[in-house]
C-alpha cells in the first residue's frame, strides 16, 4: 500500500496521469504535455473540486525573479493544457475557469485497478499547528539573515549569477498563432512572425533560425523542447496575433528550451498603422530579455522610431510576400500585382520594391519572361529600395542577384552580398545566395562554408540543404553530397530540385543509371526545365533517341512559354555536339540567359579547353580558375568587415 500511495496515478475520462513520471496517457498512448501545463494539472488533481487560485498558480509556476506578463503566461499554459486534454473553456469537461479567481478540476477521478478509491481523495487542507508556524517563521528569519550576510560580503550577486539561466545564444521564433478566427488573415500573422525574425537576425551575437525552417512547425503539435532540439536552439519564442478593425493585439513569450521555463512574456495592443514600431518593439524586448549584447548600431536600428504605414499598403505588401514565398509562376504574378498595389498606396516603403525585385528576378526561371525583359525591372526595383533605405539587407541581396546573373558585375555583386550579411548576419537566404554566387566564380571552399552557415540558420530548409549538397558536388566530394541529399529527401521526398542535384553527384561518379533514375524519380520530371538535364544524361549514356525526343518537346514548349537557350546547349553537349552546344550558348549570351546551376558546374568542364568557350567566359568577365583561386586566398585572409 505504501508503494501505491508513493506513486499515485490519477484516472479521469480516457486519461491516466502519473505526476511522478510526468506522463499523461490517453487510452494507453502518451500525450505530449509541456512543463507548465503539467504543473497546473498536478495542482488541480491534488485538489479536485476545489478552486486553485491564480495567486497559487503564480507562486508555483513563476518564481519572483522571472519577468512575465502573468495573464499572458497563465492563459497560454492553461490553453496548452486544454489542448492536450481536448477540453474547451466554453464547455469544460475537465478544467473549469472561475473568472478573476482561478481554476477547478471538475471531472470525476477513478481509481486504477488495485488501488483503493480512498487513496485518490483530495488531501485535506489542514491549518498547521502553532509550533509549525513558529518553525516556518524561524526558518524564514534564518534565510533572510543568510541572504543579508551574502549581500554584505558581496557573495550574493555572484551566487545569483551562477543560479541564473544558461546564456541564450540561439533562438527560434515559431510561427505566431492566428487568433482572428479568419484564415484570410494568415498572411498578416505570418508577416508579423517574419518581421520579428528579421529584426532579431540583425544581432551578431545571436543565431536566429530562418522563417523557412520554423514555418514547418506552424501546425505541428510537438513539445517545445523537442522543437528546440530539432532546430538546435537555446530558446523559443511563440506568440499570438489577433486583428480587429484598425487594432492589432500581439502576445509573445520567451521559453527556455531545456526546462520549458517561461523567461519573459508580454502583450501589446496597437493601431495597425503602428505595426512597424510594434514589430521592432517586440524584437527589442526579446533581445533585452535574453540579455544579449547589442552593438551600438544594432541597438539604434532596433529601437529607432518607426514611421507609421498605410494599413492598406502594408496589407498589400504582406500579401505580395505571401504569394512570392510560394514560388510558382501563378503565385509570382499575384505577388507582382500586390507589390504594385502597395507601391501605389505608399511609394516610400522600401520593402515593397525589394519584394518586387525578388519576384521579377525569378521570372526567367519560371518561364514567365526572358531575362532582357524581367531583369532590368528587377534591378530598377532593387535600386529604388536602396535609395529609400540603404540599411535594408534584403534589398542589397536582391541587387546582388541581378548584378551577377544579368549584368555579370561579379565584384559589384560580391560587395552587395557582403553588405547584406553585415546588416543581417543571420540572414539564411543571403548566405545561401552568396554560396551560389561563390560556386559560379569557382570559389568552392568558400561556397561550402557559406552553405553550411545557411544550414545552421535554417536547418530544415529544402533549398539550403540542396545547395549544401551542390557545394559538395562542386568540390568533387560526391559520396558526401549523396549522403547530404538523401537526408534532404527525408525532410520532404517531393522536393524536385534535390533529385536534379543527386543526378549531378551520380554524374560526377560516372554512375549514369542512377543519374537517370534520380531525374526520372523527380516529381514532375516529364515537364519544364527538368528535361534538359535528363536529355543530357540520356545523350552521355548513349540513349540518343530519348535525348532527341526531349529536345523536340523542349522546342514545342518554347512556343508556349519562355525557355532558356541554355537548355538546348545542355542536351547538345550530352550528345557530343560541341559546335551546336556553343551555338546555343552564344544565343544564351545574347539573351543574358545563363542559369548558374548548370553554367558553373562540372557539366561544362567538357568545354573548358574550347577556345570559343574561353572567349565566352572572357566576354562575361567571369573570373578564370586562376583568378578565382587568388581571390579565394585573398578573402580567406583575416580582414575587417567591408566599410560602408
Amino acid at each position: 500500500m505504501e508503494a501505491a500511495q508513493s506513486r499515485q496515478t490519477y484516472r479521469f475520462g480516457d486519461f491516466e496521469f502519473d505526476p511522478t513520471s510526468g506522463e499523461l496517457r490517453k487510452d494507453g498512448l502518451k500525450v505530449r504535455l509541456q512543463e507548465q501545463p503539467f504543473q497546473i494539472l498536478t495542482l488541480l488533481l491534488k485538489r479536485p473540486g476545489e478552486v486553485v487560485t491564480r495567486e497559487e498558480v503564480r507562486q508555483a509556476l513563476w518564481p519572483g525573479d522571472t519577468f512575465v506578463d502573468f495573464d499572458v503566461g497563465l492563459n497560454s499554459a492553461v490553453k496548452r493544457l486544454r489542448d492536450a486534454l481536448g477540453d474547451s473553456a466554453d464547455s469544460p469537461r475537465f478544467v473549469e475557469t472561475l473568472p478573476r479567481r482561478g481554476y477547478r478540476f471538475i471531472a470525476a477521478l477513478e481509481a486504477p485497478p488495485g488501488l483503493p478509491p480512498a487513496t485518490l481523495e483530495a488531501p485535506p487542507r489542514t491549518v498547521p499547528p502553532p509550533r509549525s508556524r513558529l518553525r516556518s517563521w524561524g526558518a524564514a528569519a534564518v534565510a533572510v539573515a543568510l541572504v543579508a550576510g551574502l549581500i554584505v560580503t558581496g557573495t550574493w550577486p555572484r551566487l545569483r549569477g551562477q543560479l541564473a539561466s544558461a546564456p541564450i545564444r540561439s533562438l527560434a521564433v515559431l510561427p505566431f498563432e492566428n487568433l482572428t478566427g479568419d484564415s484570410e488573415q494568415d498572411y498578416f500573422v505570418d508577416g508579423m512572425t517574419d518581421a520579428v525574425i528579421t529584426d532579431l537576425a540583425q544581432v551578431r551575437a545571436l543565431r536566429v533560425i530562418s522563417r523557412t525552417s520554423v514555418t514547418q512547425y506552424k501546425l505541428a503539435k510537438k513539445a517545445l523542447p523537442r522543437i528546440a532540439e530539432e532546430l538546435g536552439v537555446d530558446a523559443v519564442v511563440e506568440g499570438t496575433v489577433s486583428r480587429s478593425g484598425d487594432r492589432v493585439r500581439v502576445t509573445a513569450q520567451l521559453i527556455q528550451a531545456a526546462t520549458d521555463r517561461h523567461l519573459w512574456a508580454q502583450s501589446y495592443d496597437r493601431e495597425v498603422r503602428d505595426v512597424l514600431g510594434l514589430q521592432s518593439e517586440v524584437a527589442a524586448a526579446i533581445a533585452q530579455a535574453i540579455q544579449v549584447k547589442l552593438q551600438p548600431e544594432e541597438k539604434r536600428r532596433m529601437t529607432q522610431a518607426q514611421a507609421s504605414v498605410d494599413p492598406e499598403a502594408y496589407d498589400a505588401y504582406l500579401k505580395g510576400r505571401f504569394y512570392w514565398s510560394k514560388r510558382s509562376p501563378q503565385t509570382s504574378l499575384k505577388a507582382v500585382g500586390y507589390f504594385q498595389q502597395a507601391i501605389e498606396k505608399d511609394p516610400a516603403y522600401a520593402p515593397d520594391y525589394s519584394g518586387l525585385s525578388d519576384t521579377y528576378r525569378a521570372f526567367d526561371v519560371q518561364g514567365l519572361a526572358p531575362p532582357r525583359e524581367c531583369m532590368p525591372k528587377a534591378e530598377a526595383a532593387a535600386r529604388k529600395a536602396l535609395a529609400l533605405d540603404d540599411t535594408l539587407a534584403e534589398a542589397h541581396a536582391s541587387l546582388a542577384g541581378v548584378l551577377y546573373r544579368y549584368d555579370w558585375d561579379w565584384e559589384g555583386a560580391e560587395r552587395e552580398f557582403r553588405l547584406s550579411l553585415e546588416l543581417e548576419p543571420s540572414y539564411a537566404e543571403g548566405h545561401r545566395a552568396y554560396a551560389v554566387y561563390l560556386m559560379t566564380v569557382r570559389r568552392h571552399e568558400e561556397a561550402l562554408a557559406e552553405a553550411q552557415r545557411a544550414r545552421e540558420l535554417s536547418p530544415l530548409s529544402l533549398v539550403i540543404n540542396t545547395e549544401l549538397g551542390l557545394a559538395l558536388v562542386r568540390l568533387g566530394r560526391y559520396d558526401e553530397a549523396i549522403e547530404q541529399l538523401q537526408k534532404t529527401l527525408e525532410i520532404d521526398p517531393k522536393f524536385g530540385r534535390v533529385y536534379q542535384t543527386l543526378a549531378f553527384a551520380y554524374e560526377g561518379k560516372g554512375d549514369w543509371p542512377r543519374a537517370t533514375e534520380a531525374l526520372l524519380t523527380r516529381p514532375g520530371s516529364g515537364q519544364g526545365r527538368s528535361n534538359p538535364w535528363l536529355g543530357y544524361v540520356y545523350g552521355v549514356s548513349g540513349r540518343r533517341r530519348e535525348a532527341l525526343e526531349i529536345m523536340a518537346r523542349l522546342e514545342t514548349l518554347s512556343h508556349e512559354r519562355y525557355v532558356s537557350p541554355q537548355g538546348f546547349a545542355i542536351i547538345h553537349l550530352g550528345l557530343g555536339n560541341k559546335e551546336q552546344a556553343m551555338a546555343w550558348l552564344e544565343k544564351a549570351y545574347d539573351a543574358r540567359a545563363f542559369e548558374v546551376l548548370g553554367f558553373s558546374g562540372p557539366l561544362f568542364d567538357r568545354l573548358s579547353g574550347d577556345p570559343q568557350f574561353q572567349d565566352l567566359l572572357r566576354r562575361m568577365r567571369l573570373p578564370t580558375a586562376d583568378r578565382s583561386q587568388a581571390r579565394q586566398e585573398a578573402h580567406s585572409a583575416p580582414s575587417e568587415p567591408t566599410a560602408r
